[in-house]
């Protein structure tokens, strides 16, 4: 395919926008209030002047080429830029917020989420937050689904992370580092110590969010996920593990920062072994973050530093 002499349109970025939010292109031209056919041969003519494939098609819809999907990071990106100059200089009032975040299961992600979204100036917005496999993570920040994946590393799994991360063409960034604790529930007989050790919780269940088929140990949410348990309980969201926590005196092994008025019934507390966990963010190498992005972050540092944490970036 070669390139065309004529430039893009910032139509055709936002109709490629929702084209690849929608996966289908009849979904999107009817959201768009655009015949089918016009919206199909604006694509073949945006692919034509990008002088590459951006969309696989198929009987089931569409799907981003691996350009497509740096293609839509900078659309998105040339898109807000120019509503942010028609705020500025034509005072037209703020655009639909966009964002989407796919996440490992931590509350204070949720936390700053809430943040973010009581803080939006726009009349109108459309966020999404995934709190999903870690697999999926990597895959929805990969193909743009969401434009910022939160996980942990530690020295077990890091090696394999970051591979998948830079086969992906991904980059993580720091965030901090966490000791691990345990989470259970306030009525536990363990819930008034300083601290525990694997002895005192050999007996109880342990709760661990299920990765599917990608159930590598390198993929697990919890660390020290080699060790062997008695009696081990997989789940899939995070309401189920907390009700589990409370109805098995279960335990499951994360950061310790966990929200008050959030999860009220749930307390963290320290494990006493020689580990640690750096949570961090991924995104796109080459891709700069949209503004939302950018707030989300800061919202992001404000939670975790209300817990006395020391940000690594």
């Amino acid at each position: 395919m070669t390139t065309s002499s004529k430039g893009i349109t910032l139509q055709q970025l936002h109709y490629f926008i929702e084209v690849a939010a929608e996966g289908s292109i009849t979904a999107a031209a009817d959201l768009l209030y655009v015949a089918q056919p016009t919206l199909s041969a604006a694509m073949k003519d945006l692919e034509s002047r990008a002088g590459r494939p951006l969309l696989l098609r198929s009987t089931r819809g569409v799907t981003l080429t691996e350009d497509g999907a740096e293609f839509l990071g900078y659309a998105r990106q040339v898109v807000e830029q120019m509503s942010l100059l028609e705020q500025r200089y034509l005072g037209r009032p703020p655009s639909r917020r966009l964002l989407g975040v796919s996440a490992q299961h931590y509350s204070f992600v949720v936390d700053a989420f809430v943040q973010m979204v009581k803080s939006t100036s726009a009349a109108e917005y459309e966020f999404s937050l995934r709190e999903t496999r870690t697999w999926d993570i990597i895959e929805d920040v990969r193909t743009l689904r969401s434009e910022l994946g939160i996980l942990y590393r530690n020295d077990f799994n890091r090696k394999v992370i970051e591979k998948l991360l830079r086969d992906s063409g991904l980059a993580f960034h720091p965030l901090f580092l966490a000791t691990p604790h345990i989470f259970i529930a306030r009525k536990n007989p363990l819930a008034s110590r300083d601290r525990v050790t694997l002895d005192d919780i050999a007996d109880l269940p342990r709760l661990t969010f299920d990765q599917g088929a990608n159930n590598s140990f390198y993929f697990a949410e919890e660390i020290l996920s080699t060790l062997s348990s008695k009696q081990d309980i997989r789940v899939s969201d995070r309401a189920t593990i907390f009700n589990l926590m409370i109805g098995l005196d279960g335990y499951t092994i994360s950061t310790g920062l966990i929200s008050d008025d959030l999860d009220p019934e749930i307390v963290a507390i320290p494990l006493a072994v020689d580990e640690r966990i750096e949570i961090g963010w991924i995104s796109h190498s080459s891709i700069p973050l949209t503004e939302q992005a950018q707030r989300y972050l800061a919202e992001l540092r404000n939670v975790v530093t209300r817990f006395g944490v020391e940000l690594l970036g």
